[in-house]
């Protein structure tokens, strides 16, 4: 009797292995089939907006080839170039900038510009928000003033600034930092006023400091929105470096729009607007890699 009851808890013992080996294996096969659907919708996005992409140029070339189209918006066929170029000779001249190595040190001026900008605003704006969320009287004294030098219009500071650094890098850096700085301080103050009250009294009540609080629920809290601001603040950067490049400069990226537009050399315009949107992509792409990185708590999106 022993032994058969030996032997029916071995056959009990190996039938339930085999269930959890089974139950493995599915959630397994699940799990992979969960991320190629992933890869899978990826790559179809991808490939609508590459589509998507040639669709806009073919569109550009088609309006604005000479003799292709009949006549419906401008009297003569070759308007339609002259006002916004061609796209067969603003890649060209795309290409003679990176081979004949012209635009490097005008592009090297404008993301340095940008960049530093981009930097130091959203530095600026993580320090001054956390420390006027966490400080209700310190918000309250500084709420005016911080709403009025919100609404002005920043572009106006650019001839002050002008005046105050000179023609050089620190005037567009300025600038750059007056436009970012806002949209980060109000993102991270939004951020930090909204964490969950019954989050903090857990965690006061398990014994957290407010270094603690800082580090493990403010700043968590604020970085979801800092990331959503940073996405924007990148194109506002390049904003005001151009800007700073049109009013006063003699290298840059916009001052090379500026000296072509004096000249009515659209195709240089365009490949100019082209070389900055590039480059603003390519840097929310590094955005968007960090975030990933330092925000693995937040599920990747589908």
């Amino acid at each position: 009797m022993s032994g058969i009851t030996a032997m029916t808890q071995e056959m009990k013992a190996a039938g339930a292995a085999a269930n959890a080996a089974q139950h493995e294996t599915s959630a397994s096969d699940a799990i992979q089939n969960h991320d190629k659907r992933i890869r899978a919708r990826r790559l179809r996005i991808a490939l609508w907006q590459w589509a998507l992409l040639v669709f806009v140029f073919f569109f550009w070339w088609a309006m604005t080839k000479p003799g292709l189209l009949p006549n419906f918006f401008f009297d003569n066929d070759a308007q339609a170039a002259f006002f916004f170029g061609e796209p067969a000779e603003i890649f060209a001249r795309i290409r003679d900038w990176f081979v004949g190595g012209e635009i490097y040190r005008h592009l090297g001026v404008t993301l340095y510009e940008t960049v530093l900008a981009f930097v130091i605003g959203t530095a600026a704006g993580l320090a001054v928000g956390l420390w006027l969320a966490l400080s209700p009287f310190a918000a309250a004294v500084a709420d005016p003033f911080i709403k009025g030098l919100n609404s002005m219009p920043r572009v106006i500071l650019a001839p002050i600034f002008a005046v105050w650094f000179g023609l050089g890098p620190a005037s567009k850096i300025a600038l750059g930092v007056t436009l970012v700085f806002f949209i980060i301080f109000f993102n991270v103050y939004q951020g930090v006023r909204e964490v969950n009250p019954t989050v903090l009294a857990n965690a006061r009540m398990l014994g957290a400091s407010r270094k603690d609080l800082l580090r493990t629920v403010y700043m968590p809290s604020a970085m979801s929105w800092v990331f959503s601001s940073l996405h924007t603040s990148v194109g506002m950067a390049f904003v005001a470096a151009v800007i700073g490049e049109y009013l006063g400069s003699a290298e840059g990226v916009g001052y090379l729009i500026l000296q072509a537009e004096t000249t009515f050399d659209m195709n240089t315009v365009m490949a100019g607007i082209l070389v900055l949107t590039a480059c603003a992509l390519l840097i929310d792409r590094l955005v968007t890699f960090a975030e990933v990185r330092l925000m693995k708590w937040v599920p990747p999106q589908k």
